[in-house]
């Protein structure tokens, strides 16, 4: 029997999480992109010093960019190295991809936003997203309907 599930993310794989997205945007397409990352970065986030809930993704001269990820520094970096923790950071993403995801983003009033950071075969990924922000009583019907669905699964349980 052949299994066509989507791989996720393991729990030991992921760096970092944007919780606030999911509430804040709804997902319309997800992708993977890497990160273009100096020495001291790597060893900030192998601590797990980076932060990417104030970040988003721009899109300049035909390339991708990671605009507000915080990575704080460690205190074992060089002495001639000044780090700077909210830099811009080049995301890797195919033509394609970026065209695509420039395109929406001009012209149909979306936006690109980081999900989560995450380990793969060791190298640094970023899974970000098309989204459109939602309205406030968008969210008001998201938290209805999951508090339902809690409640739903309660008395289910309580049933058997």
């Amino acid at each position: 029997m052949v299994s066509h599930n989507k791989k996720k993310i393991s729990d030991s794989a992921s760096i970092a999480l944007n919780r606030k997205a999911r509430h804040d945007y709804s997902i319309e397409s997800e992708y993977e992109a890497g990160v273009v990352l100096l020495g001291w970065e790597v060893k900030a986030i192998r601590e797990g010093r980076v932060q990417l809930s104030e970040s988003h993704v721009i899109f300049r001269l035909g390339e991708a960019y990671l605009l507000n990820c915080h990575i704080a520094p460690t205190a074992y970096i060089s002495t001639h190295v000044v780090p700077d923790e909210a830099r811009t950071r080049k995301l890797l993403l195919n033509k394609r991809e970026l065209n695509k995801l420039a395109g929406q983003v001009t012209q149909q009033g979306y936006t690109v936003v980081p999900l989560s950071m995450y380990w793969k075969a060791n190298r640094i990924k970023l899974q970000i997203a098309l989204a459109k922000g939602k309205k406030l009583y968008d969210k008001r019907a998201d938290l209805k309907d999951r508090d339902w669905a809690r409640q739903k699964e309660r008395l289910r349980k309580n049933a058997y």
